[in-house]
């Protein structure tokens, strides 16, 4: 739901893929936005609206993304493609992230587009401790870019994991994704990816972002 400059690219980039696709926005010039060659449906109408979303194929999908530009119509949106058609794929963008956190406890995934940019620009700028990269339905669970101090490059990440409390997901060496081992050796420029629980984020960036314990 929703073909602006987002919508757009995620219709064709999932068509690219080889899905089925259909859009819906309640403003027909919108699709002006696709590209001439794109097949997929293209149904002018609310995304809340059930007949709309019947029309567009919603009873099929595997799954639904609201990125319209309002809060209110992608929550609702989401809802109602979730709890009325038992769809369990659903995502929706959120511009304020407080109401973003709110419907991600009920259950409801979100992007929220002001915070996830924010955060983005500042990790450009300054060293951030963590940044969100994803949570749980629960919001319990955090996967998340974390800084590391220069002290930890050349240990195991093993050693890494038992001080923070934390399970390296993987790494981001060099541009490539890389799955490691508890043996696998921190190297300089690494970026960390990593899973822990959200309530310990700040143990977890202090530990990190300063130079390990020395024990004897």
């Amino acid at each position: 739901m929703g073909c602006g400059r987002v919508g757009a690219s995620l219709a064709q980039s999932l068509e690219s893929h080889g899905h089925s696709v259909a859009v819906i926005d309640q403003n027909a010039d919108a699709f002006r936005r696709l590209d001439a060659d794109f097949g997929g449906n293209k149904v002018t109408g609310m995304g809340f609206d059930r007949d709309t979303l019947t029309q567009a194929g919603i009873e099929d999908a595997f799954g639904f993304a609201a990125v319209s530009d309002g809060d209110n119509s992608n929550i609702l949106a989401a809802r109602v493609v979730r709890e009325t058609f038992g769809i369990e794929n659903v995502v929706a963008r959120i511009y304020d992230p407080h109401r973003a956190e709110i419907y991600q406890r009920l259950g409801i995934p979100t992007v929220a587009t002001v915070r996830w940019t924010a955060h983005q620009v500042l990790r450009r700028l300054l060293p951030m401790g963590a940044t969100d990269e994803y949570r749980d339905s629960s919001g319990q669970i955090q996967l998340a870019q974390v800084d590391v101090h220069a002290g930890w490059f050349g240990k195991p990440l093993r050693a890494l994991e038992e001080a923070a409390g934390v399970r390296v997901a993987f790494l981001t060496r060099y541009g490539d994704g890389v799955l490691p081992t508890s043996d696998t050796v921190l190297q300089e420029n690494d970026i960390v990816h990593a899973l822990f629980r959200a309530d310990d984020a700040a143990f977890v960036e202090r530990t990190l972002t300063h130079a390990p314990v020395v024990t004897e």
